[in-house]
């Protein structure tokens, strides 16, 4: 097998709300993670009207990577991990979110974690906002449908960035914001932008105006973070989940199109510098007010962001024909729904496995946008099993990530595609974003800890610890 390029970025991704603790550790202020219940496959994780007595927040603790993020380091560097994907807790730095002066001792804290990283010769990959948002700006401001946020994140990145500039390189700006264009349930609101749709509100108007809020404030973070540091490589990071069409019928094709322009809308504005025309028709169409001044717009093409970084999990399909069975409704295209796709199987929590959809998915964002693309997610959370010695059997983890970076290499090798790294998602057990279950797992690490919160929180490594070890020294070539 072909290499891929020397200096290819191997690593792990998780996000700081998942995986820290530490919720009220040195002055850290509440956020919206904090408020977020436990869930499980089949029952949503609720949202609280502040942090009270008697439930089950997860994130309170995570995996206590807070206070123990130097045993971790240690195994990332035992794992040969080139990069390690996290993000800073923006409460921590500004506890309320909208004060002028950081929390020093939130800063500090980060000064540590990414001077043990680097000590260990790996780069931390750092996303400013990943589903976690100060409390405080949900509360007051109404989140990211307000403005005002946008000034608000745009100082805080300052903050950090100019703190940063001689620690970090690779920055990107919000995680998988385009998720809420899919669904405007609570989960992705809330995450997403700090928003909760009102009973007199459309919830499509008000998510795209937060998006493109969001967008705007992305665009003010590039530009500023290039003045900062000229070499800093800042992107943004969207989830990608690829719409096939059901058959060859027209009508499938182009359903499958209307629905792509959902998560297109995003990466064009990122990466193209503009808001793309069929969602300004969309808006005349519809007739939302989706508020954006001529200074907003210039702002848009001077903050194209540096590389796309997305998350592949997974592909969907949809159909217009009225003999299959609809597992979803698609309002983008008369007739549409989603379906399941006879061809590929699914994971214990119920997601498609389609590994050629990297492939596909790596071909169609190189040729629409001709950017450097960065995998900084792509995983499979399963239930795992430990046996009495202690050790922990994942061959269908392996397979699962043995098939997609075999795809990976595709792209790369044989389709020209420009990839500087892949970053599995969980590279140790961390609390489910989805669910706030800890028994999802997608570590090659594993975390002492059940759903309930019990356990030593004792680390140990999986069989596919080893496995990824070999690829990484291998640069892919052993698979």
């Amino acid at each position: 097998m072909a290499k891929l390029p020397e200096g290819f970025l191997w690593g792990g991704a998780v996000a700081t709300h998942q995986i820290e603790g530490g919720w009220q550790a040195d002055g850290k202020g509440i956020s919206t993670a904090d408020v977020m219940t436990a869930g499980n496959n089949t029952t949503p994780r609720r949202i609280t009207e502040g942090v009270l007595k008697g439930e089950n927040y997860p994130n309170h603790e995570a995996i206590d990577f807070y206070r123990r993020y130097k045993e971790d380091i240690a195994l990332f560097k035992e794992l040969g991990l080139k990069v390690f994907r996290t993000s800073i807790a923006w409460a921590r730095i500004f506890p309320n979110g909208d004060e002028q002066e950081p929390n020093e001792e939130g800063l500090k804290f980060y000064d540590n974690l990414f001077d043990e990283l680097l000590d260990a010769g790996i780069q931390p990959v750092i996303t400013l906002s990943h589903f976690e948002i100060p409390y405080h700006l949900a509360k007051e401001y109404g989140g990211f449908r307000n403005k005002k946020l946008i000034d608000y994140f745009v100082h805080y990145a300052e903050v950090v960035m100019n703190r940063y500039k001689d620690k970090v390189k690779y920055w990107m700006t919000f995680n998988e914001i385009n998720n809420q264009a899919d669904s405007q349930d609570p989960f992705s609101t809330w995450t997403n932008s700090a928003i909760l749709i009102n009973e007199d509100e459309n919830s499509e108007e008000v998510v795209f105006q937060a998006g493109l809020n969001e967008l705007i404030a992305s665009a003010k973070v590039v530009k500023l973070g290039h003045k900062i540091n000229p070499n800093f490589q800042i992107g943004c990071m969207l989830a990608y989940v690829p719409i096939y069409p059901y058959s060859c019928n027209p009508d499938d094709m182009m359903a499958s199109v209307k629905v792509m322009n959902r998560r297109f809308f995003y990466n064009d504005v990122h990466a193209r510098g503009e808001i793309p025309d069929y969602t300004l028709k969309e808006w005349e169409r519809k007739g939302y007010n989706i508020e954006y001044t001529q200074e907003d717009l210039q702002t848009l093409k001077e903050g194209i962001v540096d590389y796309i970084g997305f998350s592949y999990y997974m592909s969907g399909t949809v159909s217009t024909l009225p003999d299959v069975k609809a597992q979803g409704n698609v309002p983008e295209y008369p007739n549409a729904k989603i379906v399941d796709n006879p061809y590929i199987e699914k994971s214990d929590w119920g997601w498609p496995i389609d590994t050629v959809g990297l492939r596909y998915i790596l071909n169609i964002l190189h040729q629409r946008y001709n950017l450097p693309l960065f995998i900084v997610e792509n995983g499979l959370g399963a239930y795992d099993k430990v046996e009495e010695d202690g050790s922990v059997h994942d061959p269908y983890r392996v397979s699962y990530l043995r098939k997609h970076i075999s795809e990976m290499i595709k792209a790369v090798d044989i389709d020209g595609v420009n990839l500087i790294g892949y970053t599995p998602w969980g590279v140790i057990d961390i609390v489910s974003a989805g669910t706030g279950e800890m028994e999802k797992r997608y570590g090659f690490i594993y975390v002492d800890k059940d759903n309930e919160g019990n356990g030593s929180l004792e680390r140990s490594r999986k069989d596919s610890f080893y496995w990824y070890k070999k690829v990484i020294e291998s640069n892919g070539e052993e698979l």
